[in-house]
């Protein structure tokens, strides 16, 4: 259950208002600003989009085993750690809303060209931490569930399943850009609607975390 939890915020991280219009920048510094055949220019950004993922997935999982790891060693706390990891989680939705505004969850920006399959990664390394403010709402709630899971293997899972949810549709964009370009222009038109449920999705997951309602739907599924 927490595993289709974090994929899904990956994949809503990846069609956020601060995300998705990035996405033609993304592909032309995969694409590396030089002409080629389409064919090879296809795989070429493939494959550098590919190591970029990898690059922003070691990151993530790094997270991920840190707040396993602070879950685990605080586990007979469970009760109190429910509820604040919870209740951040709450306030996150809460931003996302409009409610609450906190301006650390916003911003990010992109550009340049990768030169090599190496420096893909590289830059996925550093686009994981400048991308933090940006998808902050998804990617704190992940490691919320992280931590609450209150096991360091958990966590690392857990924020793998997260990349997974963001990197795999970086992945099918670089082949299929082209094809995708109206199916991203429909979604940027629906961002208020997106924003709305995307808050009340975090929400609603903060009171379950908070109750331990979530805990139990996980150990009835597992």
């Amino acid at each position: 259950m927490q595993f289709f939890i974090t994929f899904l915020e990956g994949i809503i991280s990846f069609i956020s208002p601060c995300m998705l219009p990035l996405l033609p920048l993304y592909i032309t510094y995969f694409a590396g600003g030089t002409d080629k055949k389409e064919a090879e220019k296809k795989y070429r950004i493939f494959y550098r989009a590919l190591s970029f993922v990898a690059g922003f997935t070691l990151i993530f999982s790094m997270m991920g085993l840190f707040a396993g790891t602070i879950g685990y060693l605080l586990r007979s706390h469970s009760l109190i750690i429910n509820i604040m990891t919870g209740g951040v989680v709450v306030l996150f939705g809460l931003s996302y809303l409009g409610i609450i505004p906190l301006n650390f969850l916003k911003g990010s920006k992109g550009g340049r060209y990768a030169g090599s399959v190496l420096s893909a990664f590289v830059f996925g390394i550093i686009y994981s931490l400048s991308l933090t403010p940006c998808i902050g709402a998804f990617l704190g709630s992940a490691l919320m569930l992280a931590s609450s899971s209150g096991t360091a293997a958990a966590g690392v899972l857990l924020l793998i399943t997260y990349s997974l949810g963001l990197g795999i549709p970086f992945l099918v964009s670089a082949l299929l850009t082209d094809s995708l370009s109206g199916f991203f222009g429909t979604v940027k038109k629906h961002y208020k609607i997106i924003n709305l449920i995307s808050g009340l999705f975090l929400i609603v997951l903060g009171v379950l975390m908070m109750t331990g309602i979530l805990s139990r739907i996980i150990g009835i599924m597992s």
